[in-house]
């Protein structure tokens, strides 16, 4: 009978925790950490957009530390970041919310930063190694976006044509995995069998860089069906310079844009879809796990649930994209056309 009992307590301890492990971790505000909110780079509308949802969390969990809103200048961004990062650690953060532009190359950065006690983040852009990261918050399934830009080409060409690249950096991981996963679909399903990738160019994520890019493009293939632009910067301005050439018959611009700075554009056809996320929902939801972390009441382990006030139930889970690299992620992204863009841009 002792044996029966150590076997049923063995066996209760283990459904004790399990529960434990997929309980909903409800954290508890008020609690005193500094933390830095680092995009890119200053100066784009998505990123004061998610800062506007960091700091509506940052008010909400009554955090009386500070919340820094700090970045680089574009021409400078990749030594910028690193440098932020740098200085992040020294001044003893306690997180580091990091929508990376610099590639791997700001993983011994963020790896010091770790070793110094600050919590690193990323959101919008991983580290593509995942080295000194502790989670990325995921907007969306990268390879679901892979999918949603060759189905808008698809939909655009009438499923045939010449189509271009936009893209912002070559070292913005982000872009560059939603670019990588849109060549997969288009070679493994013959539904896209019609459509010719013809280039890949960076704009730098700058308005005029991108404008001429755009009108690079147009020279260079004559026969260019659509411009497809994974950044809001790029497809903004490739949309302003198909619309000022007067090309918009004859090259569309697709990929991911702000409702509000698209609207025009869709609406005269220069742009006819487009896809994207809630930005402020995105620093929201990374700086309620940054404060789970920073405050010690999230490990960052895979299984491990917490509430991120409004938004609900988030989960750490593994990175399918990266092995060895954990994220969350947030969903959903809207396709934005003639129909429900007017509606968005309010």
């Amino acid at each position: 009978m002792k044996s029966f009992k150590t076997l049923g307590l063995a066996a209760a301890l283990m459904i004790s925790g399990a529960s434990l492990a997929t309980a909903q971790t409800a954290l508890e505000g008020g609690q005193e950490v500094d933390m830095v909110l680092l995009p890119k780079f200053l100066g784009i509308l998505v990123f004061d957009q998610a800062n506007e949802g960091a700091q509506e969390a940052h008010a909400e969990l009554e955090n009386p530390g500070d919340l820094l809103f700090v970045g680089p200048t574009p021409e400078n961004s990749v030594a910028g970041q690193i440098e932020i990062m740098t200085t992040s650690a020294t001044q003893g953060q306690g997180a580091v919310m990091l929508s990376n532009n610099a590639g791997d190359q700001i993983a011994p950065a963020a790896q010091a930063a770790q070793e110094a006690g600050t919590r690193v983040v990323t959101w919008d852009s991983p580290i593509p190694g995942g080295e000194g990261e502790d989670v990325f918050v995921a907007q969306v399934d990268f390879g679901s976006i892979g999918v949603v830009m060759a189905d808008m080409a698809h939909s655009i060409l009438g499923g045939e044509g010449q189509m271009a690249v936009l893209s912002a950096t070559p070292d913005a991981a982000n872009q560059n995995a939603w670019i990588a996963s849109m060549q997969e679909v288009l070679a493994a399903d013959e539904k896209y069998a019609g459509i010719e990738l013809v280039d890949i160019v960076y704009g730098d994520d700058q308005a005029e860089v991108s404008y001429n890019r755009a009108l690079s493009l147009v020279d260079q293939y004559p026969d260019l069906g659509v411009i497809m632009s994974p950044t809001t910067v790029g497809i903004q301005a490739a949309s302003k310079a198909m619309q000022d050439e007067g090309l918009c018959d004859q090259v569309k611009v697709s990929g991911l844009g702000l409702p509000s700075e698209m609207v025009s554009y869709t609406m005269n056809g220069c742009a006819p879809e487009f896809a994207l996320w809630d930005f402020r929902d995105l620093g929201y939801l990374t700086y309620y796990t940054a404060y789970g972390l920073a405050t010690g009441q999230l490990v960052g382990e895979i299984g491990e649930s917490f509430t991120a006030g409004r938004m609900g139930d988030y989960t750490i889970e593994e990175d399918p994209g990266r092995p060895g690299a954990k994220r969350i992620l947030m969903g959903p992204f809207t396709v934005y056309t003639a129909e429900n863009v007017e509606a968005a841009a309010q």
